[in-house]
């Protein structure tokens, strides 16, 4: 089993209130709740108190200590502050921080001071994505909780962490793209269960030892936001906070909730976070079928939200209800925690009026104290009791941060080898654009409030990087992203006109594209193709442009210039950027990042609104497909696009070419809508829940560097249903690899792949289906196909 909770935000929560405990000790000082030393001090007899018996389960003494509170106190435990109970020594708690790439001050529950200024600040989700490097995206988890603990025993920090966002990128108009791992389903939910995996395990408790995962320690608890359908902020005046997310049955199944029950049954998350917008016309934290029924039952999960429950009265006046009916529905659909002080406030007067059971608010803080006691925060886990201020920002965590955005940063143009640069003939540098001395927008958003105190271990910015391989000239060209005029743009081009190389740092910011921040274009803001043009116009020698962002930007322009040499696209890179930047550059690091998104031509966006969320596309609206499982127009970049400074080659070493599935009397075939003109077979599906899916094909894939250097390369395997189906995706992802290969060497990569879900698909009601006929397996950009004939008998 697993578990509980959720949140969003509330900043008029003062640094009053940023206190993890309240106690008779510092909260540096603060031990465990049960620490009978501790009781002996506030005067309290720990024997008389079960939910302090070690030898009973969590469950049975979070049932306990429920069961002593009053209404009222029970109704003060529900809001992200928990007032706690000082009659039976039980402080108080903020459960709000988070940890999206690093611990950050956002949220009441983490902050910095004098003491503990600053954590090691990772690249933003999307680019650590991009490295499709599964065991990074864990590592990052555990060097990431391990400075949560660090700070939790500083007092500074809680261990409860919302983080992270696993919303699918369906649209680059999106402004929190930069937090989301992309708009593969697939590949979201893999980078979610991993890095879930690396905030939460404690070493040796790996979750098959436990039969009642509720039982299972936890590191940190982590929290998979925004549940479901989210993915619209701010466009031409619709907001989340009101917006009613109309989507089909099936692409809910398909694409939108895919991660987060992957997050749920592969990485083990301790709780989930609802969204603010209405799903099919019911708020999604008042929505009884994805809570209770989906997320609960379904995929056995203990779910809870915050915030929204101050939404859906104020913004989306759902049936007009009163405070008090708001808060029965929401805690009755299954949000245990709210965000603000609705809970704490009407929940108390909503039992009273009987609006809703007292038995449905113990429930909710029942689930609430297993996590905090699964955390040590009752028991104390002492293999963490060691950690301090000499556990943050270590030399291992700064350079586990350059790395990942090393492995991230993607190739997407490289004219006759232009790059690596060679420092021999490339010693004057002109450093140029806005993003040329980038420091604070390298970190994107969820990192370092501005308005607190905190900052990243350190900052290298591409200016400073940059400056390691050469003597620099530097210039923005613009006075930010907007680049409203092109009043500086004369100095960038005077810089490039006598430099060696010319490294353009340009892209767009928080400014642009960020949460409430929804793009209408995609284009560069402003006159920043201007100064990218004129700056390779003028240049002496090789231009290398850099782009950072999140979502794609339509950037032909650079691709079709031939006097742009070379094209990266950085994401936001963290604190470490500039010298990772700097080093795929000169070589010092060979690129194999690959795009997490579709860079779609700039005509997309006028296509098709933001606020339509349905995926395949829609003739008699013109609407076309989103994302590569839906979308066959012209690209600037497609998925999965990414260069190297070598050339791998792959072949197919060992796969089956038939699959033949015995079917009982219980196993009934369905029918699929085929194009006329296209074989049928007799038997074209059965439901998923039908079969064992315990079947499970394999195939080998040698991959040779046929280049004079090492480097990493991704295997991308896609399956493309039976010619023929209507309705369904062109390809789907099922598995990936990031291997590294030495120049003139092979390695052998095995895959191992379910037969459902690699080769399953969801039908127009919703239900997961295995179509039989002749499947394709697409490794890479077509570099390999191969059939595979799947049978019914």
């Amino acid at each position: 089993m697993a578990k509980m909770l959720s949140f969003v935000l509330y900043i008029y929560l003062t640094f009053a209130f940023c206190v993890i405990y309240t106690d008779a000790a510092t909260p540096s000082n603060f031990t465990y709740v049960c620490d009978p030393a501790r009781y002996a001090q506030l005067g309290l007899d720990i024997n008389s108190l079960p939910f302090c018996d070690k030898t009973l389960s969590y469950e049975v003494r979070a049932r306990d200590l429920v069961r002593q509170l009053t209404l009222y106190e029970k109704v003060r435990q529900l809001g992200n502050r928990a007032y706690g109970v000082p009659r039976l020594g039980v402080p108080e708690y903020q459960w709000w921080s988070e940890a999206l790439h690093g611990l950050s001050n956002v949220g009441p529950g983490t902050f910095f001071d004098n003491s503990v200024p600053h954590a090691t600040s990772y690249p933003t989700p999307i680019l650590t994505t991009a490295s499709f490097n599964k065991s990074l995206w864990n590592t990052i988890g555990k060097a990431v909780s391990t400075e949560a603990r660090a700070l939790h025993n500083l007092g500074h920090a809680g261990l409860t962490f919302w983080s992270p966002t696993i919303n699918v990128a369906r649209d680059p108009r999106w402004g929190r793209i930069i937090e989301t791992p992309g708009e593969d389903p697939f590949v979201v939910g893999t980078y979610a269960a991993n890095y879930v995996r690396g905030l939460q395990d404690v070493e040796g408790t790996e979750s098959n030892k436990y039969k009642d995962l509720n039982s299972r320690p936890l590191k940190v608890s982590a929290c998979c936001k925004h549940f479901t359908a989210y993915d619209v902020d701010n466009w031409k005046g619709i907001e989340r906070y009101s917006f009613d997310a109309r989507v089909t049955e099936q692409d809910l199944v398909e694409t939108f909730n895919r991660p987060f029950q992957m997050c749920v049954q592969d990485g083990d998350v301790s709780s989930v976070m609802c969204s603010y917008n209405r799903v099919n016309g019911i708020p999604a934290c008042a929505n009884h079928k994805l809570l209770k029924e989906t997320v609960r039952q379904d995929w056995n999960l203990h779910v809870s939200d915050c915030d929204s429950v101050e939404v859906m009265i104020k913004n989306h006046h759902w049936l007009n209800v009163d405070n008090e009916t708001a808060v029965s529905y929401t805690l009755q659909a299954g949000m245990d925690l709210d965000c603000g002080v609705y809970y704490t406030d009407y929940v108390e007067n909503a039992v009273k009026l009987g609006k809703v059971a007292e038995g449905d608010v113990d429930q909710s803080l029942q689930y609430l104290y297993v996590v905090l006691m699964r955390l040590g925060i009752f028991d104390g886990q002492p293999q963490y009791n060691s950690l301090g201020i000499n556990d943050v920002c270590t030399r291992a965590h700064i350079e586990l941060a350059g790395e990942a955005a090393r492995e991230g940063i993607v190739l997407l143009k490289n004219d006759n080898g232009v790059l690596p640069l060679a420092t021999e003939k490339n010693e004057t540098l002109a450093v140029v654009g806005p993003h040329a001395n980038a420091s604070v927008a390298m970190i994107g958003n969820y990192a370092f409030d501005p308005w607190n105190r905190g900052s990243p271990c350190r900052y290298s910015t591409p200016l400073n990087g940059f400056s390691s391989y050469g003597s620099v000239s530097y210039a923005a060209g613009c006075s930010d992203v907007k680049c409203a005029d092109g009043n500086l743009i004369g100095a960038a081009v005077d810089a490039a006109k006598t430099a060696d190389a010319t490294i353009i740092v340009a892209g767009i910011d928080l400014s642009i594209e960020a949460e409430s921040r929804d793009r209408l274009d995609i284009l560069l803001p402003g006159k920043q193709t201007n100064l990218i043009n004129q700056v390779a116009d003028a240049a002496k020698g090789p231009v290398v442009l850099v782009i950072m962002s999140a979502g794609g930007v339509d950037i032909s322009f650079a691709k079709s210039n031939p006097k742009i040499h070379a094209t990266l696209w950085a994401g936001y890179p963290g604190a470490e950027g500039g010298q990772a930047i700097a080093d795929v550059v000169f070589g010092k690091y060979n690129p194999g990042g690959r795009l997490p998104l579709t860079w779609y031509q700039a005509d997309y966006v006028d296509k098709i609104p933001l606020t339509s969320l349905q995926l395949r596309p829609d003739d008699s609206k013109g609407y076309p497909g989103r994302t590569y499982k839906f979308f066959d127009g012209p690209t600037v970049f497609p998925y999965g696009y990414g260069l190297s400074y070598t050339k791998f080659n792959y072949a197919l070493k060992a796969a089956p070419s038939k699959l033949t599935i015995k079917l009982s009397k219980f196993q009934h075939c369905r029918d699929l809508p085929y194009k006329n003109g296209t074989f049928k077979t007799s038997c074209p599906a059965v439901l998923m829940d039908d079969l064992s899916c315990n079947k499970i094909f394999k195939f080998d894939i040698e991959v040779k560097n046929a280049g004079n250097r090492d480097g990493d390369e991704v295997l991308l395997v896609y399956s493309q249903p039976p010619l023929g189906i209507l309705g369904t995706h062109i390809k789907q992802l099922i598995k990936f690899q990031r291997v590294s290969v030495a120049a003139g060497t092979s390695r052998l990569v095995r895959f191992a792949i379910n037969i459902c879900q690699g080769l399953g698909i969801v039908d127009s009601n919703g239900n997961a289906v295995l179509p039989s006929g002749s499947h394709t397996i697409i490794v890479g950009d077509h570099q390999i196909l191969h059939s595979i004939q799947l049978t019914y008998r």
